[in-house]
This record gives C-alpha cells, structure tokens and sequence, in this order.
C-alpha cells in the first residue's frame, strides 16, 4: 500500500519511521517534507493534489483548523483518507472528503518504534471491508490498535496521546531521586526505563490486574509500602486525574 502524508511533523515522522518503507508527501516546509524522505525514502511530491493522485492511502497529518483547505486542494482525488487530526469528528472528515472511505487514528510516538497506541474511531471505512482490513493491518504494524466509540476518542486521546510526556516526565523525576540518592545518572535512567518497560509488559500479561502486580511486591511494614504511601500522600492518584480533566477541558 503505497502511504501519502499530508504533513511531515512529529507524527508523520514516527508512523513513517514505524513502517520503514517509502512514502510521498507534502508539506508546506519542503525542507521537513524532504528531511523525512531522505530518511524513510520515497518522493516529497509538490501538491497535496499530487500526494492524493499517487497514493493509495492518504494520511492527514496537518493541523486540524486546514482541513476544509486541504480538502479543497485536494478535490476528488482521493482513493482512501485517514485523519490522525485531533479534535476533528469522524463527520467532519467525511464531510470535507465526501467521495472517499474515510479512517479515523489517534496514535501516539511510540508508533515510531512499533510500540504505539492507535484508537481507532468505530465506524470508520463507511462499508469497505477489504480497504478496512488493509487499513487496520497496515496501523497495526505500528502499535496496538483499539476500537473505540468515536464519542470516546477525546478522552482516549488525552489517556494515551499525552503518555509519552507523562511517563517521560515521572522517569526523569524518578531518575533524579537516584541520583540524589548516589547512583550515576545514566546506571539510575537504565534502571527505571528497564523497570518501567519490564513491569507495562508483567501488568499485560497479568491480564491488567495492577492490583496483583503491585501487591506480589509490597509486603506489609516493608519499603515499597512505605514509598507507595508517599506517593499517595504526594497526590499521585489526583494528579494524574486533573491532568486528564485539564486536557479534555481545554
């Protein structure tokens, strides 16, 4: 399946480092456009129209305000649209390409190591069952794909699109207590990015019972019990909730 992005930004570049294959794009910063080409390979193309006419997917990369701009640069040309803009409704998509199947992704960047979150809006495709499974197996090289109601896709996007941020922030700061504690930095960051990396994958396997991982792990009176109520008394659980209200309340 030949890929087209509309856009060569954070996004675009981890989906296509992701797959590893050639694309066409286009991007109104040419030296983005020909910077990701140069890394994946394929052609950085002069239009959005001409992306449109030699892809077999075009994938909406652009800021989500340019979608009826884009839309009308790119006419009929389409053969199938995949929108990863936020904050616009699978509706809204269609409507701006009304003679195409349209896709709805929210991924987030671990896509760009084959590690990523896809949400994927139900009812996309608008009945095109071979095109669907193309698209949800090409998604799916990338990450894990979840089917969500598309009413649901705001706070799934504010969920899973913000945690590499989120558990980037909460590594460094862990890092750091070690250090302060003795360790060399980069022996403390091999630590927890092991740790974390090893105990998502424990959690998964225990079928996401996060209350039997944690409790193999904190014996009574012990120091894990002792630094979980730390963590609860330092507002763990309430800040992570008002982050998840502040991004969907925006």
């Amino acid at each position: 399946m030949n890929v087209g992005f509309i856009g060569a930004g954070n996004m675009a570049r981890a989906l296509a480092r992701g797959w590893g294959e050639a694309i066409v794009c286009f991007d109104p910063v040419p030296e983005r456009a020909r910077t990701l080409v140069d890394e994946v390979g394929g052609e950085v193309l002069e239009s959005n129209a001409a992306v449109a006419e030699k892809a077999d997917v075009v994938v909406l990369c652009h800021k989500p305000a340019q979608l009826a701009e884009v839309a009308g640069q790119i006419g009929g040309r389409a053969k199938a649209i995949v929108s990863i803009l936020g904050a616009t409704a699978l509706a809204e998509v269609r409507a701006a390409y009304p003679g195409a199947p349209v896709f709805r992704f929210i991924p987030n960047t671990p896509v760009e190591v084959r590690r990523g979150v896809l949400c994927y809006a139900l009812g996309s495709g608008g009945g095109e069952p071979g095109l669907e499974e193309e698209i949800l197996e090409l998604f799916g090289r990338v990450g894990r794909v979840i089917a969500v109601e598309e009413r649901s896709i705001d706070t799934a996007m504010g969920l899973m699109s913000t945690a590499p941020a989120y558990v980037a922030l909460i590594v460094e700061a862990w890092v750091d207590a070690g250090v302060r504690r003795g360790l060399a930095p980069d022996q403390a960051a091999e630590m927890v990015v092991a740790a974390v990396g090893g105990t998502a994958e424990l959690i998964a396997a225990r079928g996401m019972d996060t209350l039997a991982v944690r409790r193999e792990v904190t014996s009574p009176g012990g120091v894990t019990a002792r630094g979980l109520l730390e963590l609860e008394r330092g507002g763990v659980r309430v800040a992570l909730a008002d982050a998840l209200d502040a991004v969907l309340d925006r």
